[in-house]
């Protein structure tokens, strides 16, 4: 029998944050963590709601993921995000120990590869799950926004 919890059926709950972000006005980044195929934190960008650059989907992500554990690291944890996480959000990342990060799109501007930024030595990272879903949802939202100014 075919697992459905697989990598596209998170990435697709972290696309549907990000197109909550989308409504909001924000750039839509959406994120979900997940441990034993159990979703335990949902996020997404709320840098303009809360005007604070920090309040990105993983760093959202990470904080409601730690409460829920009731503790700081993230071991045995997965992050699905919808783009590649930036060098902020990865430093935060290493510091959680989280196990795994699935992302969607690549950032070839921003993003920690691009950057050179380390992740933590037992973190994996893999990138492309729904990368044209995510990329496409990215240029939409910023035609739309060229289109506002």
């Amino acid at each position: 029998m075919e697992n459905m919890f697989d990598d596209s059926y998170f990435m697709k709950k972290a696309l549907q944050e990000a197109e909550i972000a989308f409504d909001k006005g924000e750039i839509p980044v959406g994120a979900v963590i997940v441990v034993e195929n159990r979703i335990i934190a949902r996020a997404h960008n709320l840098t303009e709601l809360l005007t604070d650059v920090t309040a990105h989907a993983e760093m959202q992500a990470i904080t409601a993921a730690s409460n829920f554990l009731g503790g700081k690291y993230l071991k045995d944890c997965t992050l699905y995000v919808t783009l590649e996480p930036c060098q902020m959000c990865a430093g935060a990342l290493y510091w959680s120990q989280i196990s795994k990060i699935i992302y969607g799109a690549k950032d070839d501007e921003r993003g920690c590869t691009a950057l050179g930024t380390k992740l933590h030595p037992k973190t994996i990272m893999v990138g492309g799950v729904l990368a044209e879903e995510a990329s496409s949802l990215m240029k939409r939202f910023f035609i739309e926004r060229r289109n506002l100014n």
